[in-house]
């Protein structure tokens, strides 16, 4: 049989029975939607939340206090760690390859400004925060490089704090009470947005050692290393290490890379895209029991032509493979549909909804194709080795 002419049949097939067709391709259609719905959504969530995580930069190293991993110690010992201090922050920015090094400290405070009051974030930081974190200062200037002892007390606020306690009235120079102490404002920040949940804008920005005496903290939170890119993470870990274990006697911090946060994000968020993937292909293989079902059905209605076929000389080979051909093309067809169905949905969602994070991978349409072709093959080999097993003259029995 000439390749043409198996195709025409094949096609012919299909077409004999439209709305049967229609509603067995229709299952795979809903299959193939939903997975490169899920799937974007997934993607979508994945590029969000790693674009959230890097808009730090990605040459950053984080060192907070205290081992993650758990040791076979006495309590005596643990009560010997020590605090990470704004000293230790020093000290680390003078290791070769460090840019700046970042003390931190985060709490919660009220701020009142005349009779508008706002309970906010507290970053209690250094002077510099703009170069290490990517801010940009929008009006005044950020904190000076004061002593940490002779810290003067000067406020800098995020962009929708600062609409929220002056609105358009002018605020640099004005006082502030925070937690209970005056602040005079300084500056005031850009818009930087949220990162994994903090709002950024809605912070007021204090000297380290302010926001430590008034959360009454021994230890900073976390120490942040602007390294040169010219250096490796490695290396400057190596060494932020060795100077640390000096200073403190024993290995009672942690250190973090931005390239581990990123590594560990990253698998969790792959896992999360193929578990939504998994469920959509739930109704994939609902559409392929239907595929099953309707050619198995065809199989015994169609008998006498497959004798016919047979009597014709055909081998049961081809048989094997009309029947075969006739699922692929129906999973084809859904496939397609599903795919045009998939990707206006997750458009018209990113429409209807702009602050949803949705991004359609090519590269998950091209597999969900493939996946429905799959499908349709297997559903359909059972039935077409049914075909191609029945004798010839029991079929032409069946006109």
């Amino acid at each position: 049989m000439r390749l043409n002419d198996f195709f025409l049949i094949t096609f012919l097939s299909v077409r004999e029975q439209p709305l049967r067709s229609f509603l067995t391709a229709l299952g795979i259609a809903v299959g193939i939607s939903a997975v490169v719905l899920l799937t974007s959504l997934g993607e979508g969530l994945h590029r969000f939340v790693l674009s959230e995580f890097t808009q730090f930069g990605t040459n950053l190293i984080a060192i907070n206090p205290g081992k993650k991993s758990t040791l076979g110690v006495s309590g005596a010992v643990i009560s010997n760690v020590r605090p990470l201090s704004i000293d230790d922050a020093d000290a680390l920015s003078m290791l070769p390859g460090v840019i700046k090094s970042q003390p931190v400290i985060q709490g919660n405070a009220a701020v009142e400004a005349g009779k508008r009051q706002r309970r906010t974030t507290v970053f209690g930081v250094g002077s510099d925060t703009p170069e290490v974190w990517q801010l940009s200062v929008a009006a005044g200037h950020f904190l000076p490089n004061d002593p940490p002892r002779n810290a003067r007390p000067y406020a800098v606020l995020g962009s929708r704090l600062r609409k929220e306690l002056f609105k358009q009235e002018p605020f640099l120079g004005k006082r502030l009470r925070i937690g209970g102490e005056v602040y005079r404002v300084i500056g005031g920040m850009e818009s930087k947005g949220q990162m994994l949940g903090f709002d950024l804008d809605d912070a007021v920005y204090l000297p380290i050692a302010k926001a430590m005496s008034m959360f009454n903290r021994e230890s900073l939170m976390e120490i942040d290393l602007l390294y040169d890119k010219d250096h490796s993470a490695e290396s400057i870990t190596i060494a932020a290490s060795k100077m640390l274990k000096k200073r403190h006697g024993s290995e009672d911090f942690t250190i973090t890379t931005q390239e581990q946060m990123l590594e560990t994000l990253g698998s969790v968020l792959n896992i999360l895209t193929i578990a939504v993937g998994a469920l959509g292909g739930i109704s994939l293989v609902v559409g392929g029991v239907g595929i099953f079902t309707i050619m198995t059905i065809a199989v015994n209605e169609r008998r006498a032509e497959i004798g016919l076929l047979c009597a014709l000389g055909a081998s049961r080979q081809l048989v094997r493979l009309l029947f075969l051909g006739e699922a692929i093309t129906l999973s084809l067809l859904g496939g397609l549909a599903g795919l045009i169905l998939g990707v206006g949905c997750a458009l018209g969602l990113a429409l209807l909804v702009p602050a949803l994070p949705i991004h359609t991978s090519w590269g998950f349409v091209a597999a969900a194709e493939l996946i429905a072709v799959l499908v349709g093959l297997g559903a359909g080999v059972l039935p077409a080795n049914n075909a191609a097993s029945l004798p010839p003259v029991e079929a032409l029995r069946a006109e």
